[in-house]
């Protein structure tokens, strides 16, 4: 069966349809990606909405494109301008921009194409090999476990949180409280509806990304003329870049599974693997190393590692539904709005799609090394874009896509509100991830806490037994460690200073 399914994957994946829209969503992720304030939550957020009249596999390979691209290109003005396109993008400046400063522009933006694209072509392989083992673990679960996956990708909020943890809960359980507005799930009673039949649909989780991303990330862009005020010069030599990859093969790999095995768990992201990745790489490399004044290993390392993580971070969002960042939270609404279900689904009956995914990611990664270099010569006009012209256009896309989800203006509201909110979260250091969890997570728990009741008859043990629901038991252990774990930890540090 999974040979069939791979073979069924690989015909789709390569059929002239996907492929232009792997091309139009690489195209736009690296653009968007090159646009400090925009990147890859912001693009696929915009771009979610529009995806409603395509079928499935080319919406969810349109949006993983995006992303994939968007990785790559934030290092183009992580390099060239020292200002990030994406967070993940931010370990890059360390050294890609002092190489752009001593005239090594061009070499730098060669490292970065070839090592995201190879370790994110290789990543790919490794995804399909591992299919099979997690096949065999996405069926061991059923509702209880499912239910606890849930709680589980909430509770990670003390994790993934930088700051207060009681901030980082507040804006988790403010996004768990907006998706319980509309009629209940398993039963016809309307909630938090006011009276309003526009709300008895619930605010869609879509409207809620496209708010807490684009709107809100362009009343951040609104305090600047255009992307860039510098002056950017290309310098340096392509071919001598890239052959720097093949000099230093022990970071290029190792970078790449750091970025993989963190992009597998859930609440980490490509900010983690990428800073992981360059902090790893410094260590070991502490006698001819000289980091921040542009080594090319601190370009390699974190562009190594960011996009394996896209390919590992599809592990989570794919098999439980539990999204690691922004952007796979914008991915598992897509997925969820094309009528798509992460877990025995997607490794069962839909388990084509799924490969087909895989497929296209492969492929994408020989599409970015070809697209990247071709573009190095260009890559400074990209930084030069009046903000008066991006801002009013994703504003419009933002609103056009929210309405056209349901022709529904509360949908338009909520983009608005939830756009508002988030800016102001952002700036008082509220977690945006942690609010995206709640509000995605929500749905998916309220859901299987009520089926898991239905099946024990009540019996809230479901959750707990050890004997029957061992799977279920561990859970219910990791979520309790999670939890009470950062507070523990504070009040031993508190009495080992004390004493």
């Amino acid at each position: 069966m999974a040979v069939d399914a791979f073979l069924e994957g690989l015909v789709v994946a390569t059929s002239p349809e996907m492929l232009l829209w792997l091309t139009v969503g690489l195209l736009l992720g690296i653009i968007l990606g090159a646009l400090p304030g925009i990147g890859s939550p912001v693009g696929m957020a915009i771009v979610l909405p529009l995806t409603l009249p395509l079928e499935a596999t080319a919406a969810i390979i349109l949006l993983v494109a995006i992303y994939s691209g968007a990785m790559f290109g934030g290092s183009i003005s992580a390099i060239l301008i020292n200002a990030p396109g994406t967070e993940s993008a931010a370990a890059t400046t360390l050294d890609g921009y002092p190489m752009s400063k001593n005239g090594l522009a061009k070499n730098a933006l060669a490292i970065a194409t070839t090592a995201s694209a190879l370790n994110g072509f290789l990543a790919a392989i490794l995804l399909v090999v591992l299919s099979p083992v997690l096949i065999e673990v996405v069926l061991a679960f059923g509702s209880p476990e499912y239910f606890l996956l849930a709680i589980l990708g909430i509770s990670l909020i003390t994790i993934v949180t930088q700051g207060s943890i009681v901030k980082g809960l507040v804006a988790g359980a403010l996004g768990f409280m907006i998706s319980t507005i509309g009629t209940a799930i398993l039963s016809p009673r309307p909630r938090f509806t006011f009276g309003q039949f526009g709300l008895y649909e619930g605010i869609d989780f879509v409207a809620a990304l496209i708010g807490m991303f684009a709107f809100a990330e362009m009343m951040k862009l609104a305090a600047r003329d255009q992307i860039s005020d510098d002056d950017v010069e290309l310098a340096g030599s392509v071919r001598k870049g890239i052959m720097t990859i093949f000099k230093y093969p022990v970071t290029t790999i190792k970078s790449g599974l750091i970025g993989m095995g963190i992009g597998m768990i859930p609440g980490s992201g490509a900010t983690t693997s990428t800073f992981v990745a360059y902090a790893e790489e410094a260590r070991s490399s502490t006698k001819d190393g000289k980091f921040g004044e542009g080594d090319p290993r601190g370009v390699i390392a974190p562009e190594a590692a960011n996009n394996p993580t896209v390919s590992g971070s599809l592990v989570p969002t794919l098999s439980f539904g539990i999204p690691g960042s922004g952007s796979t939270a914008v991915l598992l609404g897509g997925i969820l709005m094309h009528g798509l279900q992460p877990g025995p689904v997607l490794f069962g009956d839909q388990l084509n799609i799924t490969y087909a995914l895989f497929i296209s990611l492969f492929l994408g990664n020989v599409l970015i090394l070809a697209v990247g270099l071709t573009l190095i010569p260009f890559a400074s006009r990209i930084t030069e874009l009046d903000t008066n012209v991006i801002i009013p256009m994703v504003v419009v896309l933002s609103f056009a896509g929210a309405y056209t989800l349901n022709q529904n203006w509360w949908d338009v509201g909520a983009v608005i509100a939830l756009g508002i909110l988030g800016f102001y979260m952002v700036r008082n250091n509220y977690s945006i991830i942690a609010f995206v969890l709640g509000i995605v997570l929500g749905p998916i728990a309220e859901e299987n806490f009520f089926r898991s009741l239905q099946i024990s008859g009540g019996e809230y043990t479901i959750f707990v037994n050890p004997i029957d629901q061992p799977l279920s038991f561990l859970l219910s252990l990791a979520i309790l460690a999670i939890l009470l774990g950062p507070f523990v930890k504070g009040r031993a540090e508190r009495m080992v200073s004390s004493s």
